[in-house]
């Protein structure tokens, strides 16, 4: 069951989705992504104190664009479109959209209108600057409507009705470009929708508490543990909802980071006190990648693969009936979870499961953006270098060796990436990069060592910065750090000549480079 109160962002296409949602989160209001279609029924289940129409690539007038169903203007909450949402409100209200013959892309200045100061641009200075990416545009109001700001090419920039609370923002409030946008969401959070501001990590885990006792009862739970932030929390939440139904069972896979396995070992059994079973499948893994290049593949072979031994040991077991994981929400997203994304990839814990596995899912940070997730932690009594520990894939350096995967490949890459994490410890810059890695690639390049020719591997460096990973810049470290970072890994690492640098942000580019 959602919060008391929630607001819904229904998806009519735009990059910026996910961002609306994330920022209407970070007011302490849960957000819940719909598609634009979705159906009453599924919208009132979230019990929404309010809507957002999120901005898409279409026009109104496009053959199948998306449009506003009846049901979402007689629920009876404040709406609030952004971009194409505020045009398919005025089209869909009686005014007129059209063609813009000033286009507006980029940074811009709005005008506000004499409108007394009212929510959702109380308080605020007559002109600011704002983020815009449209086309079309607002040509007359429908009735009830007044215009509440102009841009700089007279276009209407923002509109509402306060009798209906009705509200449109041609420019994009979720950017970090609008400065002011998230007082505007704020206000219409808040004032206008009267939220109270309950989406907190405290709720969140009574919430996720009283759901989990709900759906396990009596039964047990096997944990897939990684060692990672995500299934870390999972692993104190279920363990705090149910105690010694749940153990975790960590799988040494072969494709894990240098001595990550005694680590899981110690933190998790030693130190949480929480039931852990080791098991040893690295011969299993390896025999089923053997000759395996495709990413796809090898992840789809990995989820399968962690499935069958989570089974194995829930059958050893007698309990076990359910299997918790830490599937969050961008690996939902990109995993198109929603009927209106495209699959970037498959993750193993969304995409990867066969149809015939024997365990029901427990997922309670599905909803949860990466930050979420690590506030949570810290509100469990999680060790905060736990907490802050860069992500890892579920496939692990599978989809970090591009190529086939072989003891000997990964035992190249173990030894390259860990000199490359112990450099950014020693900086203190760690924690200034939020993912950071070493990737072996599927080329070699000569070289010269000793006086004489080589013909050997090569590493490639990604570290990257990003608040939520749905979007990431490369990370700007020192030229000296990575001087001798590469250094020390061509002196130390067999089989290694050369090293290069990723600056490819996501988008283009994903995080991970498989």
């Amino acid at each position: 069951m959602p919060p008391r109160e929630s607001i819904v962002v229904l998806d009519y296409g735009s990059q910026y989705t996910q961002l609306i949602a994330r920022r209407v989160r970070e007011q302490h209001v849960y957000a819940e992504i719909l598609p634009w279609f979705a159906d009453a029924d599924q919208v009132a289940a979230c019990r929404p104190a309010g809507l957002i129409l999120s901005g898409g690539p279409n026009s109104v007038y496009d053959d199948g664009a998306p449009t506003l169903p009846e049901h979402l203007l007689g629920a009876g909450v404040p709406v609030l479109g952004i971009c194409y949402g505020m045009q398919v409100l005025a089209h869909r209200l009686g005014g007129e959209v059209v063609p813009g013959t000033a286009r507006e892309y980029g940074p811009a200045t709005v005008r506000l209108a004499a409108h007394d100061g009212v929510p959702p641009f109380a308080g605020m200075p007559s002109s600011f600057p704002v983020w815009m990416s449209h086309g079309d545009r607002v040509e007359a109001l429908p009735p009830g409507f007044q215009a509440l700001a102009h841009s700089e090419n007279s276009i209407v920039a923002a509109m509402g009705d306060p009798i209906r609370r009705i509200y449109g923002t041609q420019f994009h409030p979720e950017v970090q470009h609008t400065p002011l946008g998230k007082e505007i969401l704020k206000q219409f959070l808040y004032d206008i929708c009267g939220c109270e501001g309950t989406w907190t990590p405290d709720a969140f885990i009574e919430a996720s508490i009283e759901q989990t006792r709900r759906q396990v009862g009596v039964e047990g739970v096997v944990l897939g543990l990684s060692g990672g932030v995500d299934s870390a929390v999972v692993a104190a939440l279920v363990h705090r909802a149910v105690g010694d139904q749940l153990t975790s069972v960590f799988v040494d896979t072969g494709l894990l980071r240098r001595d990550e396995a005694q680590q899981v070992v110690a933190t998790f059994r030693e130190t949480l006190g929480i039931r852990l079973v080791m098991v040893d499948a690295r011969e299993r893994f390896f025999a089923a990648l053997a000759g395996v290049r495709d990413p796809e593949v090898k992840r789809r072979i990995i989820g399968e693969q962690f499935i069958r031994v989570f089974e194995a040991e829930s059958r050893r077991l007698d309990s076990a009936r359910f299997l918790a994981q830490g599937t969050i929400y961008p690996d939902v997203i990109e995993s198109a979870g929603s009927a209106t994304a495209q699959r970037i990839k498959s993750h193993h814990n969304v995409g990867g499961l066969p149809e015939d596995m024997d365990l029901a899912l427990i997922e309670p940070l599905r909803n949860l953006f990466k930050d979420e997730v690590r506030a949570v932690g810290l509100a469990l009594g999680l060790p905060e270098k736990l907490i802050w520990r860069h992500p890892f894939p579920g496939p692990g350096l599978a989809v970090r060796i591009l190529g086939e995967v072989t003891p000997e490949r990964v035992a190249i890459l173990q030894a390259a990436d860990a000199i490359f994490l112990e450099a950014l410890w020693d900086a203190g810059l760690y924690r200034e990069t939020s993912q950071a890695f070493a990737v072996l690639l599927p080329v070699r390049s000569v070289g010269v060592m000793g006086d004489g020719r080589t013909y050997a591997n090569v590493v490639a460096l990604r570290a990257v910065t990003t608040d939520d990973f749905m979007t990431a810049d490369w990370a700007r470290l020192p030229y000296e750090l990575l001087g001798r970072v590469a250094n020390r890994i061509v002196n130390e690492v067999p089989a290694v000549n050369r090293v290069v640098y990723d600056v490819s942000s996501k988008p283009p580019a994903t995080i991970e480079w498989e």
